[in-house]
Order: C-alpha cells, then structure tokens, then sequence
C-alpha cells in the first residue's frame, strides 16, 4: 500500500506498508508526482508501516524515473519518517544527508507529534 493525501499547500503525508511490484511502483510515482506537482518549500510526513523490499520490477520503475523523482525531491526542505524499525530511521537520515537542500529526520511511531512539530518548524 501507498498512498499520498496532500495535507495543506506546501505539504504531504505518505503512508507506506507492504510490498511494491512494478505496476504499483507505477501508480504509486505516478500519484506522487501528481499530488505534488505546485509544492515548493515542502514538508512531507512519511509513515513506514511493514516495509517489505519492492520487487526487482518495481526497482526496475523506480530508476527508470530517477531524473524525475530528483526534480520532486527539489520541491521539499523536510521529511519526517516515522518508522518502527531503527534501521529504516538510520537510513532515511543517511540519505538526508546525501541530498543537498533536503533534511530528513527518523522518529519512532509514537512520536508522531514530535514530527509534527519538527515539520513546523523553521
């Protein structure tokens, strides 16, 4: 499952759980371009649920659009990720970090508020 729900002008949440194969990989990009397409200086709220790797076909459509999911990532300044597991957390963190313009903090699925705040903030 993945859904995007626009959450005011500059803002996303992202609810994630499962296992992507190609097709939903397609659908899946294809809403998030879609739904964020007039955001600038966004936040984005990513809730990971019981993430399960997407299948190699899945991957497959994943970088095939790369150039365009680098110009989606350009539109956000922050994301929260809430996950439950600590290496989903480390990592979002990690790859934060290797995007210029881009913070991206790990919270645990109790802390939603946290995130909340932090998203908030300047």
């Amino acid at each position: 499952m993945f859904t995007v729900t626009p959450n005011g002008p500059n803002r996303v949440d992202i609810e994630f759980s499962g296992k992507l194969d190609s097709d939903e990989m397609k659908i899946a990009l294809d809403e998030l371009a879609s739904k964020t397409q007039d955001i600038e200086n966004g936040r984005m709220l990513y809730r990971v649920g019981d993430f399960q790797l997407p299948t190699l076909g899945a991957i497959g459509v994943e970088l095939s659009r790369l150039p365009a999911m680098f110009g989606l990532i350009r539109k956000f300044d922050r994301c929260a990720v809430l996950a439950d597991k600590k290496w989903i957390k480390t990592v979002s963190q990690i790859e934060g970090a290797l995007i210029p313009g881009l913070e991206i903090k790990g919270f645990g699925p109790d802390q939603e508020a946290e995130a909340e705040a932090w998203l908030a903030g300047d």
